[in-house]
């Protein structure tokens, strides 16, 4: 049987890199460069001369051209994936060719640049791609820097799916977006996938879209130059700019106005920014991960979100699973939380077997933020070492279906209707009841006065 013999890696032996590309030009541009970064190059002209290559050393990166004369970029991605799993390939794209960088991304390249190649981006996707272990797999995840508490917790399955997926995504400079209801942990995914790949040592900012007044954000996300406008007594820079090296965070993407989803694309696509009031674009080095509690395919759909930005941005999709669909993790994370919110000299209170039951069988609307705010409580009221069912305060469970809830009596009919209302209400606002009482078109007093009758303060 014909197989690849698989080229071991003596750790002694120097940073190689492969170049694939058939204009020869091009080659010598990029061979030049890198080896004046210390790196030994070898250059191919096809795939087939590439592959010859591949058998005979080790690479700890290939960078290969997209259109070659007996093949292609993704062909040849195909390839090394296939044969030498793990090993980083980056792709060079001709200039403008959204779809074909955005196919390499999904087909699992490491990263990619655009022609006419910025020697800049070259040694910045160069110097990424040789943080990765030598097997190209990420740092080990589940666990903060310092040694901390693990931050996704959980054996279920599904949470077992989740971080093998996170660890995958950290391989790559792909955008990632993550989805999932308010308060399932889609910022500390982001930060994971972060910590656990090769920009691990470099900023993360995270940015609330939703948070940031229309009339700033072009300043807030590029920075802006002395004298850009009134105000503006010295230059600085922008939320791209303090990510460099590292990864931004966009959460709640789909907040974005549509003028400023025009410009945060060209940035994606060309990896270039131009602070305010200046003449020339500059060179960012940051890979984007955004995140939203909303349907961004639905948003595309009424006109809400570009298709195109969606396009750049959905490359790949990580979905954080809501606390209900993994109630088997509960009394892992409740404990966790317990221990947290005791503090390193106290002894947590345990939770009876009743008041597991029924955080097993609660909703969790807010998902582990809400189980955060229900286990605080429930410590204040206990007043043994043991924490009761009635300490949590959970509101009765009420039947989701409307046929079910009209025959309910009239009270209760109104009641289950109220809380549906004031839980979705929450859940919009992230729990901020003064925002969820403008939402639902009360006064906070008011929120609050029902919220007490319903047992659900």
């Amino acid at each position: 049987m014909n197989r690849t013999p698989q080229v071991s890696r003596n750790e002694e032996q120097p940073r190689r890199v492969l170049v694939v590309d058939d204009e020869a030009d091009i080659r010598e541009l990029l061979v030049l460069t890198l080896q004046r970064m210390g790196l030994e190059v070898d250059a191919a002209a096809s795939t087939f001369e590439a592959e010859q290559y591949l058998h005979k050393n080790y690479y700890h990166l290939c960078l290969t051209d997209m259109r070659l004369p007996d093949g292609d970029g993704l062909s040849f991605l195909e390839y090394v994936t296939k044969n030498y799993p793990g090993k980083p390939v980056a792709v060079i794209t001709a200039y403008g060719s959204a779809e074909n960088a955005v196919a390499a991304l999904k087909a699992g390249a490491f990263d990619y640049l655009s022609k006419p190649v910025s020697l800049t981006q070259l040694r910045a996707l160069v110097n990424s791609a040789l943080k990765l272990s030598h097997d190209g797999q990420p740092k080990k995840t589940g666990e903060n820097p310092g040694g901390g508490q693990p931050a996704l917790l959980g054996d279920s399955p599904l949470m077992l799916q989740t971080r093998q997926m996170i660890a995958k995504l950290a391989r790559s400079l792909a955008p990632v977006h993550i989805t999932g209801e308010s308060g399932s942990g889609k910022e500390m995914a982001a930060r994971l996938i972060h910590l656990s790949g090769p920009r691990g040592d470099g900023p993360f900012v995270a940015v609330n879209c939703g948070a940031i007044p229309e009339n700033l954000m072009e300043s807030e996300f590029f920075g802006y130059k002395k004298g850009a406008f009134t105000g503006a007594n010295q230059d600085k820079d922008g939320f791209f700019q303090a990510a460099a090296g590292g990864t931004l965070f966009l959460d709640e993407v789909a907040e974005l106005p549509l003028p400023m989803q025009v410009k945060l694309l060209r940035v994606i696509q060309e990896k270039m920014v131009r602070k305010v009031g200046a003449t020339q674009e500059e060179p960012v080095d940051v890979r984007i991960i955004s995140a939203t509690h909303q349907d961004l395919v639905l948003c595309v759909e009424n006109g809400k979100f570009r298709q195109d930005l969606f396009y750049r941005l959905n490359v790949i999709v990580l979905k954080m699973p809501a606390l209900r669909e993994i109630p088997e993790d509960i009394p892992l994370l409740a404990g966790e939380i317990l221990k947290k919110v005791a503090g390193l000299n106290t002894e947590p209170p345990k939770l009876s077997q009743a008041a597991l039951k029924e955080l097993r069988e609660h909703d969790f609307p807010g998902n582990v933020r809400e189980l955060e705010n229900i286990l605080e409580r429930a410590m204040a009221l206990t007043t043994g070492g043991e924490i009761c069912r009635e300490d949590l305060q959970l509101a009765a469970k009420q039947p989701k279906d409307m046929a079910q809830m009209k025959s309910l009596p009239l009270q209760e009919y109104l009641d289950a209707l109220e809380k549906e209302a004031i839980l979705e209400a929450l859940e919009k606002t992230r729990f901020n009841k003064t925002a969820a009482a403008k939402l639902l078109g009360i006064t906070f007093r008011a929120l609050r006065y029902r919220l007490e009758r319903l047992g659900m303060d």
